[in-house]
Parts: C-alpha cells; sequence; structure tokens
C-alpha cells in the first residue's frame, strides 16, 4: 500500500513539475487566443496551403512498407502452425505491395535531386 500512494505522490509531483515549466517556458506575447497550431506560434503559412505532388508517393512508399511490417510481425508468431497457405498469402500480400513500391519507383519518390 505504500509502494501504491509514493507512486501516485511521484506521479502527481511529476505532472505538477511538467505543467509549471510550462507554464514558466510559454510565450505569453501572443494574446488571450492561444494557438494550437506550432506550440501556440503564428503560422506562417495558410493552414490550407497545398504540398507538393511528390510528397503523396513518398507518402505511399511510407504506408507500403508500414503495413509489411505491422502485418509480417504477426505472421511470423503463427506461419509455422498455419503451414503453407499463410506463406502463399503472405507473398500474395507482399506482391500488392510491391505493385505499390514499383508505381512509387516510377514516379521517381525515391530519387532525391
Amino acid at each position: 500500500m505504500l509502494a501504491v500512494l509514493s507512486l501516485l505522490g511521484v506521479i502527481f509531483a511529476l505532472g505538477l513539475s511538467v505543467y509549471a515549466t510550462s507554464a514558466v517556458l510559454r510565450d505569453d506575447r501572443i494574446g488571450a487566443v492561444a494557438l494550437p497550431f506550432e506550440s501556440g506560434l503564428r503560422p506562417t503559412q495558410h493552414a490550407v496551403s497545398r504540398y507538393h505532388v511528390r510528397w503523396y508517393a513518398v507518402t505511399l512508399l511510407f504506408l507500403a512498407f508500414d503495413m509489411e511490417m505491422i502485418f509480417m510481425y504477426p505472421w511470423a508468431v503463427v506461419v509455422a502452425d498455419m503451414g503453407a497457405g499463410a506463406v502463399v498469402e503472405m507473398f500474395g500480400f507482399l506482391g500488392v505491395l510491391l505493385v505499390g513500391v514499383a508505381y512509387v519507383w516510377r514516379e521517381g519518390a525515391l530519387r532525391w535531386t
């Protein structure tokens, strides 16, 4: 019981110290309205400004590798129990992701110059 109370006391003290540090370091020059964007700083561009189209291809590449990792780890745990069907399904899944990576490569998202 003493350990739980001491842990709660440490958590409470840590929360108060983070809140107090934020109160000391924040910039009060922006006035009464605090902006949530960029930690309260004034934005330098419009909120609906457009991104260059090449960043969409980079996003697609990131999602392809991200989805691969999300599904490969649980698959690796159960592949021995599932048998050859699981291997075929995973190669099908990787084939679909490879189509996305090939598209991104063709669009030039992997060229950084």
